[in-house]
């Protein structure tokens, strides 16, 4: 049996087996809870197809929205990282859509993310900057800037975060353009993301901060990493609650 990494523990839940952190608190703001299961007498019929469940015609329940469904629509079983599946599970056709569009975020943009991006840094008002490494932690819960000082910003505090493009018209060069994380959309198509502006309130403190980071040395290296960083926001977004 393969060894479970420090500061986690499995767990087996009616889903399936589960690699979490040992102290709930630690959880990954990307991670979601399981859902509650519809129950088996509230569930006649298959919630996609309307087939009604018999002896021959079993239902099965759709690990990532809990509801209930006939073979044929709950067949495929894939990995889901968001609830630390060790191993793919059952989901319905629409919930493996969404699965399968975040495995290039856990595969690709996860690791972009841990890596880091080389920023100038402007905290506030401040006239002053400094050129940082801007990296997620290992937990996924805040963001680590180090340069000749070190400071980190929980991703829970934050209230807005925005991206900072180049502009789409060659001749608008000293115009930017600000594109929000907080909605459906990507970044501008010819755009390139140089920089991200985020509000956010340090902790112990309910008074709101303001974070500027530009694109310092490394331009190409940064700028993947904001992109991976939209794609986090976005992520985190369309999981909240309505």
């Amino acid at each position: 049996m393969s060894s479970v990494p420090d500061g986690k523990k499995l767990i087996r839940s009616p889903s399936g087996l589960r690699m979490v952190p040992e102290n709930g608190a630690f959880h990954s703001p990307f991670s979601l809870d399981e859902p509650r299961w519809v129950p088996d007498r509230e569930c006649s019929r298959c919630m996609q197809c309307d087939t009604k469940f018999d002896f021959i015609r079993r239902k099965h329940h759709c690990r990532r929205c809990g509801r209930c469904f006939c073979d044929k629509c709950c067949s495929k079983k894939l990995p889901l990282p968001r609830m630390c599946f060790v191993d793919p599970v059952r989901q319905c056709s629409d919930c493996g859509l969404v699965s399968q569009r975040e495995l290039d975020f856990y595969d690709k943009q996860l690791k972009v993310l841990l890596g880091g991006g080389t920023f100038v840094v402007t905290l506030g008002a401040a006239e002053k900057n400094e050129t940082m490494t801007c990296r997620l932690s290992n937990n996924h819960r805040y963001l680590f800037l180090d340069g000749e000082s070190h400071f980190e910003v929980e991703l829970s505090r934050v209230s807005s975060l925005q991206i900072l493009t180049d502009p789409n018209s060659p001749g608008d060069c000293s115009v930017h353009t600000y594109t929000s994380l907080m909605d459906t959309q990507g970044l501008l198509e010819g755009s390139r993301a140089n920089g991200m502006l985020l509000q956010y309130k340090p902790m112990g403190s309910q008074d709101s901060e303001q974070l500027r980071l530009e694109t310092a040395q490394d331009h190409k290296g940064a700028a993947l990493w904001l992109t991976a960083m939209h794609k986090a926001a976005k992520l985190l977004y369309e999981s909240r609650d309505p």
